[in-house]
């Protein structure tokens, strides 16, 4: 028998009269059941997180810098059963499943430092003008009110921690709805966080379905909403509730550019293994993986060989062997989709170089060239391990390719050049340009956002804290400055 897994109602475990299954993307098997929130206890976590967010606004710092460095260090103790866990739920290889906790207790430990130093404030003086004589103000920041997380299936337990942290970092409720098809890892979040001493109503693991989303979005006593997922979803939400504060993480087709400079053998190997390896980890299913190549001219021929046999080299198959590089997508439909977009490239004229082929929710790396403009695979974000190359004629050329997406999320330019790099970063349509690399990376301190349809705001601990908060100013009269 397998017991069903409880979630965290209000800081507290709970079970609901229904429950669901969790299965592994790989293998079908049961990987755990869940119980799923009634209306009822919904509307008691809404209401017991508004009801508390004066309390825990004015929490000390150091109670909410304590409970999150106790999360990030039970995470370390608990590193390899929780990811044996987000391998089993999602199907990400077991060596990215240890990277991706390895980032979780960096996020908690970050938001601890942040909630011991957050006050997002200056005192300023008034007297710079006649009338300000005497005054002096002092700027803090305020939780905006309870936030509603609502997290994706593909980093289910960093993506959870982005939400949770920042927000209990700033002062700030939350209620976490991990995605339907990988709900136990946020769970875990919950069991570490029912060890410390946060207030009672302070936060919430919900995993609600979809289906019961809109009216959580649509309920006034939570006025901040960070969502991570697709750009449908993620503007339908912002349509439907255009005066709340909204965090959009939303889709991407990254782009890595190689320019003439990056020409060395030493150069192009180090390119085509970054390119392999960062548009297939986590089978392609992020936000910022490799989708296309824009490699100019002088290096193409030899860049793309290079990049096909490292592509070859990848290990496919169980993502619980640790020598798996990719594993399935994290659902047959999902890998039938990615199929259909290949097999529509191909029939249009593009040239499959390697891969193309799927098995159940596995899909093997491929790589595409001479892929037309208008096939859907050129034009929307793939999430799968699937790669186009693309020839230009110098770095303007390269450049403007770039820009031709819709989105905007981050791009890699290799290129020694420091003057190169600069140009980049003013000219490309994106929220981070990478130099010397994929546009795969991402520290999870940094600013963490996009531009055009890849979203609004930024993750990254603090940067979201100041999503989370609002500037409150305080006058002070009579001082004798």
């Amino acid at each position: 028998m397998t017991s069903t897994h409880a979630f965290w109602l209000a800081g507290r475990q709970a079970t609901g009269e229904a429950t669901f299954d969790v299965t592994s993307p790989w293998d079908g098997r049961l990987v755990g059941r869940v119980g799923v929130p009634s209306d009822a206890q919904v509307e008691e976590a809404v209401a017991a997180a508004h009801a508390v967010r004066d309390e825990f606004a004015a929490t000390p710092a150091h109670v909410r810098a304590a409970a999150l460095d106790h999360v990030s260090r039970r995470l370390v103790e608990r590193t390899e059963e929780i990811a044996r866990l987000i391998s089993a739920e999602n199907g990400k290889p077991l060596k990215w499943a240890r990277g991706e906790v390895g980032r979780a207790v960096s996020v908690f430990r970050f938001a601890a430092e942040e909630a011991r130093r957050f006050n997002g404030g200056e005192a300023q003086r008034l007297d710079t003008d006649a009338g300000g004589q005497g005054r002096l103000a002092l700027t803090r920041r305020f939780p905006k009110g309870v936030v509603l997380g609502i997290a994706p299936f593909n980093f289910p337990l960093n993506l959870c921690a982005h939400k949770i942290a920042p927000a209990i970092a700033a002062g700030a409720p939350i209620i976490l709805k991990p995605a339907p098809a990988t709900p136990l890892s946020g769970l875990v979040i919950g069991e570490l966080l029912a060890e410390t001493d946060l207030p009672a109503g302070s936060w919430s693991v919900l995993p609600v379905a979809n289906d019961k989303m809109p009216a959580l979005v649509r309920d006034e006593r939570l006025p901040v909403i960070s969502f991570t997922g697709s750009d449908k979803v993620g503007y339908a939400i912002m349509d439907s509730v255009p005066r709340k504060h909204l965090t959009l993480e939303l889709g991407g087709n990254g782009a890595a550019v190689v320019l003439a400079d990056w020409a060395s053998d030493e150069d192009l190997d180090r390119a085509a293994t970054r390119i392999a390896t960062f548009s297939n980890y986590q089978g392609g299913q992020s936000c910022i993986s490799v989708q296309r190549v824009i490699a100019d001219a002088s290096v193409y021929d030899r860049l793309l060989p290079r990049i096909v046999a490292a592509v070859g080299a990848q290990v496919t198959g169980d993502p619980s062997d640790d020598t798996t590089d990719v594993g399935p997508l994290v659902s047959e439909d999902a890998a039938e989709r990615v199929e259909s977009w290949v097999d529509e490239a191909v029939a249009a004229g593009a040239e499959l170089l390697a891969g193309g082929k799927r098995d159940g929710a596995s899909y093997a790396p491929t790589v595409l060239a001479g892929v037309p403009a208008e096939v859907t695979i050129s034009r929307e974000e793939v999430f799968g391990p699937v790669l186009t190359v693309q020839k230009v004629d110098g770095e303007a050329a390269a450049f403007a390719a770039v820009n031709e997406s819709k989105y905007g999320l981050q791009a890699g330019v290799f290129t020694h050049d420091l003057q190169t790099a600069f140009r980049a970063h003013r000219a490309l349509e994106v929220g981070g340009v990478v130099i010397g690399d994929v546009p795969s990376y991402r520290a999870d301190q940094m600013p963490y956002g996009g531009v055009k349809e890849s979203g609004v705001g930024r993750e990254g601990v603090r940067f979201a804290m100041d999503d989370y908060t609002y500037e409150r100013v305080l006058v002070l009269t009579g001082l004798a400055l």
